[in-house]
């Protein structure tokens, strides 16, 4: 479920950077908490870059 779970959250990022016209996200980053008894969120993070 994990894995699936960063899977999506990479997939949201990378869209919201197309959406930016990045052409490259750097320094991605996991982060992984726990909500309550069998549930967690999965939040990533990285940088948009356009090259010039």
């Amino acid at each position: 479920m994990m894995i699936e779970s960063r899977g999506i959250a990479t997939e949201r990022m990378i869209q919201e950077a197309e959406q930016m016209g990045a052409d490259a996200i750097v320094m991605v980053r996991y982060n992984t908490s726990s909500i309550v008894e069998n549930s967690s969120e999965v939040h990533c993070y990285g940088t948009a870059v356009k090259f010039i």
